[in-house]
């Protein structure tokens, strides 16, 4: 009789956010339910590297780490852009289907910079981002809770866009004046956002916030005055004017929250006769990387239903990436080959100045494209 022996594989133990276990699990983690942490059997996998504290493993990975790079760099490994969506997703939203980011006709152009860091680690507390323009500049600053991520920024689409339809029924007489205080169940903004109801998510809510209040936006536009003389017009206001935050004292999961929104956002959409809103698809919220979502925005603002070519350098400008141009064309090119972001198809094109990113909606026909208005290159 021949026995087998089964060959004990070492579990190692990951320090993972609960916004990536979708990515562990595909790359073989599994759930320890006493610990609550993941784990992997053998050995880890590259793309899970970062998250051990093995500290043995993580020495051999530093090793590593020079040829691996390399190896992403010349080959531009196309790694998907779109996270699985939570268990759940497929039922209905709460409210409406569509989604909308407010551009106003005197702050249209600050849809093409970020109002908001792209990276998850960075805070960029206490900094201050520069963008110029044609007529003047545009600064987003942070307090000492950190900058407003692309993340954070979920909810404010989610404020506007239920500020839009409640202007709407009541322009159709359904309903009564909207105000700006908007009053969601925190379980209502996970859905609203495609994200997953584990406690972890409930305490980010009230960071996201905090980060939205502290986060400033100010516009510094030099025109002509009614006298003909030149001025210097500044507007400032923050991402959210104010909150209120009520949590369960025995938990400390918040149960909902009133969010009241800025004034130069309330006046575009209840004040203008015809306010100009751009509806966002609603796989925008599974984008993973901030650099994606950036693109997505950026393509839906300039190339619309045609097509629109930006140079790498001016969207590496318009991003207010703190990393370096070279880490950033590296980062670009990698979801361009992935090329899986809603409506937009990306490419790569020679220009005379440097390297073109090309946005087309997937959906352009031969007419939109001659057509369409080419930017930033």
């Amino acid at each position: 009789m021949t026995v087998q022996r089964t060959e004990r594989r070492t579990r190692t133990y990951l320090d993972i956010d609960f916004d990536k276990k979708d990515l562990a699990k595909r790359h073989g983690a599994r759930w320890d339910a006493d610990r609550k942490r993941w784990y992997v059997l053998g050995d880890v996998p590259e793309v899970l590297a970062s998250y051990t504290s093995d500290s043995a493993l993580n020495a051999a990975l530093q090793r590593l780490g020079e040829n691996v790079q390399k190896s992403l760099d010349s080959n531009h490994d196309a790694m998907p852009s779109l996270r699985r969506p939570p268990a759940g997703d497929e039922q209905p939203d709460f409210f409406v289907p569509s989604l909308y980011d407010v551009a106003t006709k005197e702050n249209r152009s600050i849809m093409d910079v970020a109002v908001f860091r792209l990276s998850k680690k960075d805070k960029r507390a206490g900094q201050v981002i520069r963008y110029d323009l044609p007529d003047g500049h545009v600064e987003v600053s942070s307090g000492p809770a950190g900058m407003a991520s692309v993340w954070d920024y979920d909810i404010v689409l989610m404020a506007v866009s239920h500020l839009t339809e409640a202007m709407n029924r009541h322009r159709e007489g359904r309903g009564e004046k909207p105000s700006r205080k908007f009053r969601p169940h925190v379980s209502e903004i996970l859905k609203f956002c495609r994200k997953g109801d584990g406690g972890k998510q409930f305490e980010e809510v009230e960071g996201a916030l905090d980060r939205l209040k502290a986060t400033t936006i100010k516009i510094i536009r030099n025109r002509p005055s009614r006298s003909g003389r030149a001025v210097r017009d500044v507007q400032a206001e923050g991402l959210l004017n104010s909150y209120r935050a009520i949590s369960y004292t025995d938990t400390g999961k918040l149960a909902s929250v009133e969010i009241e929104l800025p004034e130069w956002i309330y006046k575009e959409v209840v004040e203008a006769k015809q306010p100009e809103v751009l509806t966002v698809h609603r796989d925008y919220f599974l984008i993973e990387p901030g650099i994606g979502r950036f693109i997505y925005r950026l393509a839906r603002r300039a190339a619309g239903k045609g097509e629109a070519k930006w140079a790498f350098f001016t969207v590496y400008e318009r991003s207010g990436s703190a990393g370096t141009f070279k880490e950033f064309c590296r980062m670009l090119r990698r979801i361009i080959d992935a090329n899986d972001l809603p409506e937009y198809s990306l490419a790569e094109e020679a220009g005379q100045a440097g390297p073109l990113l090309v946005m087309r909606h997937r959906e352009a026909d031969a007419t939109s494209l001659a057509t369409a208005e080419s930017s930033g290159g």
